[in-house]
């Protein structure tokens, strides 16, 4: 199979061609490695590799090859390293949950992408395995902190790729590499069977892919409880691969072009916002311009955001160590990774319940939005993918509050969602300067359903998979 031709398709053409007996999947997983090698070295997407294994052949996806990010997943027998040489050499003993339905779904693992440590940013710089970088400009971020999974997936390694979002961690990869992304509901996707919850329900599991029916298809063969799980987001009515074929109607949706804090959107930026909220009225939507309120503001926001991700962070970072047998310090932690590490330790349960008090004001107070709006829109970031290094300029002098202020200033619109619990997606709409540039839509929750009906009409109004990357497989 020619890469150009295997790069060419996204994941459910890819299967159809596998169950139609026009190639086989050993000849598409022989094209995959071939993609590593012919791109990866120009953007360290992928940190490990290894021979695929045989996937159901009956199976919606079977035989299509898949990335699973370095963290928030468990592949037994492979390494789970988090980006971090805290947790260099360590081996998942199972599959996770939904590692077992990756595999149901009939999709061939080949490997690894990259992540920061911890998944503590929103770009993909870690000391361990080095920069991922952007293939619309290597000089750039990829995003994060699904940046592995998501310079892959438009580089065409891969045609979709495992991700998770905590704060944008979906969003902000596709949005800098062009891609679309979704960030389900709250309890869509099961943790299990290590967690309930990750990051007090901030954090949730989905994918990165070129194409809207990917997304939709995965997502279909992945959501739904497992047992145990804490809460689960309501069931479909109908699959979302129907739902992303459908009319959306006559949408009521607010405009949020200035963010509620941190940057303010460049001139590229919100100009590509001003041709969207023309797209969509030209679709037959009702679009305006608005702000929100959430309840508190944007410093106690951020302070809570802190104190609920260290204080995760860092029983989570002991656990580790305790399991790799190693300290935590300066020889296994990058500096703003202890800086956090130190601060969770300092949490106190009082600023502890003080900070799930305010994520309880913003998800009750966002929710109201909904009975006046189908949907809110916004850019997905502030402004084009930033050089590499960026985030990185005087870090070492941050502590935790510090540097989750910097990450959240650089991304103001995402982590609301997260806070909330509700569904958003980044559509790749615009660009700027030839770089990708994402419009992100947020529905209420458990309505991933009106976003894939909205996606796929702006999929056939504004076309986006034509665009080639300058690094490219397919070349």
């Amino acid at each position: 199979m020619k890469l150009s031709e295997y790069a060419s398709h996204d994941a459910v053409g890819l299967a159809d061609l596998i169950s139609r007996g026009e190639v086989t999947a050993a000849e598409v997983a022989d094209a995959a490695a071939r993609a590593v090698e012919a791109v990866n070295p120009r953007i360290n997407a992928v940190v490990e590799t290894w021979p695929p294994e045989n996937a159901p052949g009956s199976a919606p996806l079977a035989g299509v090859p898949f990335l699973i990010k370095d963290l928030g997943v468990a592949m037994a027998g492979k390494r789970s390293e988090l980006g971090s040489r805290l947790a260099a050499g360590f081996v998942a003993a199972e599959d996770s949950f939904l590692m077992r339905r990756f595999r149901r779904a009939g999709l061939v693992t080949i490997g690894r992408a990259a992540t920061p440590e911890m998944a503590y940013s929103t770009t993909t710089e870690p000391e361990f395995y080095g920069a991922t970088r952007n293939p619309w400009s290597p000089d750039r971020s990829a995003g994060g902190s699904s940046g592995g999974s998501g310079a892959a997936v438009a580089a065409g390694i891969v045609p979709l790729a495992h991700a998770t979002d905590a704060a944008g961690s979906i969003r902000v990869p596709a949005s800098c590499n062009g891609l679309f992304g979704l960030k389900p509901s709250r309890g869509r996707v099961s943790q299990g069977p290590g967690a309930d919850e990750v990051f007090n329900g901030l954090a949730v599991q989905g994918s990165l892919s070129r194409t809207v029916r990917d997304s939709a298809v995965l997502l279909d063969l992945i959501e739904g409880p497992e047992p145990g799980d804490p809460y689960f987001a309501p069931r479909p009515d109908r699959p979302y691969a129907t739902e992303a074929k459908t009319d959306p109607g006559r949408l009521r949706i607010a405009v949020l072009r200035q963010p509620w804090g941190g940057q303010q959107p460049t001139e590229p930026v919100s100009a590509a916002l001003s041709e969207t909220m023309r797209l969509l009225e030209s679709l037959g939507h009702e679009v305006e311009e608005t702000s929100l309120a959430l309840g508190v503001s944007w410093e106690e926001f951020v302070l809570g955001n802190a104190r609920m991700w260290a204080a995760n962070l860092a029983p989570w970072i002991d656990s580790v160590a305790a399991a790799t047998g190693r300290p935590v310090d300066e020889t296994t932690l990058e500096p703003v990774t202890l800086a956090s590490y130190r601060y969770g330790h300092q949490v106190t349960a009082d600023e502890f319940v003080r900070a799930l008090t305010i994520r309880n004001s913003v998800s009750r107070t966002f929710a109201r939005h909904f009975e006046h709006y189908d949907l809110f829109l916004s850019p997905t970031l502030p402004e084009p993918p930033v050089p590499l290094g960026v985030y990185g300029e005087g870090a070492e002098h941050l502590d935790g509050l510090g540097w989750l202020n910097r990450v959240l200033d650089r991304s103001p619109y995402t982590a609301a969602a997260n806070v909330s619990g509700v569904p958003s997606m980044s559509v790749p709409l615009a660009e700027a300067a030839g770089l990708p540039v994402g419009m992100q839509f947020t529905a209420a929750f458990g309505r991933e359903d009106l976003l894939f009906r909205l996606a796929g009409q702006l999929e056939q109004a504004a076309p986006w998979t034509h665009r080639r990357p300058p690094v490219w497989a397919g070349e």
